[in-house]
């Protein structure tokens, strides 16, 4: 029997419970970007191989690029090097990278004579910078050199464990934050529970709670433990939960099949906490799979990611980037492991293997290493600085707190980021920064950032704004972006995180300003998809709306609906797992045809451009694709069809990858590079040599002679070491070019 798990998204109010993916993927088809590009006009042409990325900063490349040119002086294809500077618009959604306002540094074409170069240099700066060129994501990122682990030293994160229950049965976990806040309702003697993205109601006479969970109703006296499931809660109750879901704002739904279960509908238990917690659970007593080349064995009928060694019988589990290790299940004694901790075992999983998922949060392997290279890449966009409006509402009069450790203050009586600093307002919001002279405005777009913002440590309710930057401006447009901890993805020695683990207050007087949360959620990151949250249960379970004494709007932020293990109206036997490319399907079914990610796509006016869409400024409103090209003169390159195997070293010259060799151009042809470089390398020590014997010859013998003739063999020695290391770089560069092509097509082939 087939049944459905519907994806929602809701717009991003605040900063929580945006059902969307830290780093999700709408993948393109990875022909639809392929490299090399054909740039041809009536004054020549260019074939461009795909770039060596030198310098990435911000919204700002360096890099270099093979190319071929042809013009009419110069008729015979000339190989050479161009080195580029451009502005970069990342667009997550689709996995690329548009490379704008391009312009040619410097170039050069060893085997061309000085007036030819001239010639083709020019060519290459008048033409290149007329054509905006994309490249894949995962192309750029392959190409990335890996700064050493990310962060060395822990930014002050709490990562101690939250409550960690264990369950054979089927359960949902249900969170309130902090003791039960209950309000009135329009119906007399009924109250809700506001501090939860669950429907709880309470019948005052009877001094009985009731949830609502999908279409399962359960009632206890005591709101944090004794949950029954009944048939027939009081129609007053009812009533309350249908007006409640009719206040949530309307999702955006997308429909995705989840996996065939079979087996009765099963009622599952109830556990609430109100203080973090994570809930792990099997379907049944637990069932054990090895994990081959290790000794490592994973449970088979869980979808929490759960691993026990063999060796030392000690379980690990990884709960929102985290990795935390106890000798039993159900004692709750789980303690911390830094990302470098973790046994040796688990670098060796095999890349085909169910549980290769979990390497991106293993340090030291190159998924670990990608995911900390992803996380640094910003998402870009333009914002007008007329267009762009912005209304900051408070919960009475503007109050503030100090930001420990600084001279900043924040606002905490509202759902918007708004910080004090030196006389100034600034906000952060739908990661664009405004600043006014008065708490309540008027605001305009913020084209400096204060320094002091870097300062904001993780114990603050509002640290993700610190990734969100400005890089530029003009009169009319502000260049900004903001990397995935915006969201509150981090890097953390060689791996990412999800939440800085800290509790922070919400808010709570006419109306209920939630904060971000870590756990509670099953947050997990997936190298396919990005991060995403295994919620036990179903939409029909909780609510994210705003309102007056009513439910906040809840949740971890930058999130959509992960796999809801089965829960969908109940909760049905028959969770299967599935290796496609060492992923595993719940994780997939779940976050495939994933909303929209990009959060300058949800202001409503202001972004003039972002994810490579071009939008109406006032209205919001996205641009057809006649109307953009009716309002631009940029062009876009044609695919060369040719073997994306050509590259230049650092030097200029121009290599040719062609099996496990190298190839060499010189005068206009290829040529076997050891070859090459081995009679170039001789040619340039016998010229060495012969001075050598040339000063021998007219010098005396004094010991400073002796000492500088002792010297040449090294000079040697350096350029046969010179020569590796640039072999060194190439291969590198191939195999980093390889590996962009296969996370493109792996992606491709499991979005």
């Amino acid at each position: 029997m087939k049944h459905f798990i519907k994806v929602v998204t809701w717009s991003l109010l605040a900063i929580l419970f945006a059902i969307q993916t830290t780093i999700s993927f709408a993948l393109p088809n990875p022909e639809e970007n392929p490299w090399p590009k054909k740039i041809e006009n009536d004054k020549g042409k260019v074939i461009i191989y795909q770039p060596q990325v030198e310098s990435y900063s911000g919204d700002k490349l360096e890099a270099r690029a093979a190319v071929s040119v042809t013009t009419p002086e110069v008729t015979a294809p000339v190989f050479g090097a161009m080195w580029f500077d451009c502005r970069v618009s990342t667009d997550k959604d689709e996995r690329t990278v548009e490379l704008l306002d391009m312009t040619v540094s410097a170039a050069k074409f060893p085997d061309s004579n000085e007036d030819d170069v001239e010639k083709l240099i020019a060519f290459l700066e008048k033409e290149i910078p007329k054509f905006d060129l994309i490249i894949s994501l995962d192309r750029l990122l392959a190409s990335l050199e890996m700064e050493e682990g990310g962060s060395s030293t822990a930014p002050g994160f709490d990562n101690s464990p939250p409550e960690i229950i264990y369950t054979t049965k089927p359960s949902v976990l249900i969170i309130i934050d902090g003791d039960p806040i209950l309000v009135d309702t329009d119906t007399k003697g009924y109250q809700s529970v506001v501090n939860t993205p669950f429907f709880i109601a309470k019948d005052t006479k009877k001094d009985t709670y009731y949830i609502k969970g999908g279409d399962n109703w359960y009632s206890s006296t005591n709101p944090k433990a004794g949950w029954t499931n009944i048939k027939n809660p009081p129609k007053e109750v009812k009533k309350l939960a249908e007006a409640d879901m009719e206040k949530d704002e309307p999702p955006t739904e997308e429909t995705t099949e989840a996996p065939a279960e079979d087996g009765p509908v099963i009622i599952p238990e109830i556990f609430v906490r109100t203080t973090p917690a994570e809930l792990l659970q099997s379907n049944g007593e637990p069932e054990y799979m090895p994990i081959d080349e290790t000794t490592l064995l994973y449970m088979n009928n869980s979808d929490s990611d759960i691993i026990l060694d063999i060796r030392t019988q000690e379980y690990y589990i990884l709960i929102a980037g985290r990795w935390y290790k106890s000798s039993s299940l159900t004692d709750n004694d789980w303690t911390y492991l830094k990302p470098d901790e973790l046994p040796e075992e688990f670098k060796k999983i095999p890349d085909n293997s169910e549980m290769a998922v979990i390497k991106s949060s293993v340090a030291g392997t190159q998924e670990a290493k990608e995911a900390v290279l992803e996380n640094q890449i910003p998402q870009t966009a333009e914002i007008n600085r007329e267009d762009a409006t912005l209304e900051v509402s408070y919960d009475g009069d503007p109050q503030y707190d100090y930001i420990e450790g600084t001279s900043m203050k924040y606002a905490v009586n509202t759902d918007k980021s708004v910080l004090l600093i030196n006389d100034k307002y600034y906000c952060c919001d739908n990661a664009t920064w405004f600043m006014s002279n008065n708490a309540t405005g008027p605001w305009e777009v913020c084209v400096e950032v204060p320094d002091e913002v870097q300062d904001i440590p993780p114990e603050s309710p509002v640290y993700n704004v610190k990734y969100v930057y400005v890089y530029d401006y003009t009169p009319s447009v502000v260049y900004v972006g903001y990397t995935p901890g915006y969201v509150y993805s981090y890097s953390y020695m060689g791996c990412v995180y999800y939440g800085t683990g800290y509790y922070y207050r919400p808010w709570y007087g006419s109306y209920y300003y939630p904060r971000p949360v870590t756990y509670g959620f099953g947050v997990h990151y997936n190298p396919y998809s990005g991060w995403g949250f295994s919620f036990t249960a179903s939409r029909g379970w909780f609510s994210v709306s705003v309102h007056s004494n009513s439910r906040g709007y809840w949740g971890p932020a930058g999130y959509r609906h992960g796999y809801h293990r089965g829960y969908n109206n109940g909760y049905r036997h028959g969770y299967r797992r599935g290796a496609s490319a060492g992923y595993r399907a719940g994780y997939n079914q779940g976050q495939r045809n994933s909303a929209n990610n990009n959060v300058y796509k949800n202001r409503s006016n202001g972004v003039a451009r972002t994810g490579g869409q071009t939008y109406n400024p006032k209205t919001g409103q996205q641009l057809s694709r006649d109307t953009r090209q009716n309002n631009t003169t940029r062009q876009t390159p044609q695919k060369a069809n040719k073997a994306n195997n050509v590259y230049a070293d650092k030097n200029g010259n121009v290599y040719k990858k062609d099996g496990n060799n190298w190839q060499k151009q010189e005068n206009g042809k290829w040529k076997d590079a050891s070859t090459t470089d081995r009679t170039k390398t001789d040619r340039q020590n016998k010229q060495t040599r012969d001075a050598g014997k040339q000063t021998n010859q007219n010098v005396d013998r004094s010991k400073n002679q002796a000492a500088t003739r002792q010297q040449q063999p090294n000079q040697n020695v350096n350029r046969s070491t010179s020569q590796k290391s640039n072999y060194d770089n190439l291969n590198r560069d191939a195999s980093s070019r390889n590996r962009g092509t296969q996370r493109s097509t792996s992606y491709q082939q499991n979005r």
